[in-house]
């Protein structure tokens, strides 16, 4: 909501939530035009051109379809579905009624990010010979109940599609897709407390996600994300070419935060800070920095999707792809053997 309050390219014109009440409090702390408590009712108003999907990962599949059918540009957060079928189904909708459609992958729109890749594009570390990224995010134990129903892995909002597939997409993102992935997918807390409840609750989404493969341009890479009880270090990216090393870091995952490129070439004495060039900032200025900063930089491009009837990056496209990544790590996993794509 911050992010698109501050764009200069679109205009917050309704807000839909399942109460009268509450969809009334965010339109006035917003400045949205209208409110609505059934989403039926706000995709059948003409003034909509857009939706943005920002709900619980099991309601994206049906509000998508909705309001495709209903003609609206949409633009939904990652993960797209609970399974890759349900993906490809949007996607497949959105490109036959000629919409233009976005998802959420906003690390993809990361300045730090983007830039990083046009260093390699460009040729700063040379041949990329190796990868690794990690991170490491707090709370596995304990959740509020409004937040324990990601406990169940079939509802597809997870440590393995959430925090992993962010993280993951970033780093093809800049190096390349993989061609093959060995993994192992794991559950260390079968429990989690809920804080408010004080009941434990039996938890079957993944906590520790491990890959190990290689990019389609021959490099290996790996891949380390997990949620841990205390003390989590946050974000951390290397890569390493014949002619120089490029690492990036942040206190979270990249599409939420400020990220710091650092890289080093032969003969340099050691990593140095690598600022971002101002064009590659698009959000507006005055728009808060960490999570509405990178969902600002996406709403630029969707936006001029829009205004100019092309594609937009990071589309529904892309997230299938991701989707199909996704499973074939739960499937070298599931099966102890490593998966080609």
């Amino acid at each position: 909501m911050r992010a698109i309050v501050a764009s200069r390219d679109v205009e917050l014109t309704a807000v839909c939530t399942t109460r009268k009440e509450s969809a009334e409090e965010s339109a006035a702390k917003f400045g949205a035009k209208l409110a609505f408590a059934d989403y039926h009712e706000m995709l059948a108003c003409p003034d909509i051109e857009a939706v943005a999907v920002v709900l619980r990962v099991p309601a994206h599949y049906q509000v998508t379809m909705d309001a495709l059918n209903a003609g609206k540009h949409v633009f939904t957060e990652w993960p797209l579905g609970k399974t890759r079928a349900e993906a490809v189904e949007m996607r497949d909708l959105a490109e036959a009624r000629d919409l233009r459609h976005m998802v959420g992958l906003q690390a993809r729109a990361n300045p730090a990010i983007v830039y990083a890749r046009d260093l390699v594009a460009d040729g700063y570390v040379g041949e990329v010979m190796a990868c690794h990224v990690s991170v490491a995010r707090g709370g596995i134990l304990n959740w509020p109940s409004d937040r324990s129903w990601q406990k169940d892995a079939s509802l597809g909002a997870n440590t393995l599609t959430i925090a992993h597939g962010h993280t993951i997409d970033a780093l093809r993102f800049i190096a390349g897709d993989f061609s093959s992935v060995s993994a192992v997918v794991s559950s260390q807390a079968r429990q989690w407390l809920e804080t408010d409840t004080q009941r434990y609750v039996d938890v079957t989404s993944p906590d520790n996600v491990l890959v190990s493969g290689r990019l389609a341009s021959g490099a290996v890479a790996s891949v380390y994300v997990s949620a841990i009880p205390f003390k989590a270090y946050g974000y951390g990216m290397e890569i390493y070419g014949r002619e120089g090393t490029l690492v990036a870091t942040s206190d979270n995952t990249p599409q939420l935060e400020v990220v710091r490129l650092r890289g080093a070439r032969a003969g340099d004495s050691g990593l140095q800070d690598l600022p971002v060039p101002a064009e590659y900032v698009k959000a507006p200025a005055g728009t808060p920095e960490k999570e509405p900063w990178n969902v600002a930089e996406m709403y630029v491009r969707f936006a001029g999707a829009i205004r100019n009837g092309t594609g937009c990056e990071p589309d529904f496209n892309t997230a299938v792809d991701l989707h199909r990544l996704v499973d074939a790590i739960v499937e070298s996993s599931d099966q102890g053997r490593a998966v080609e794509l």
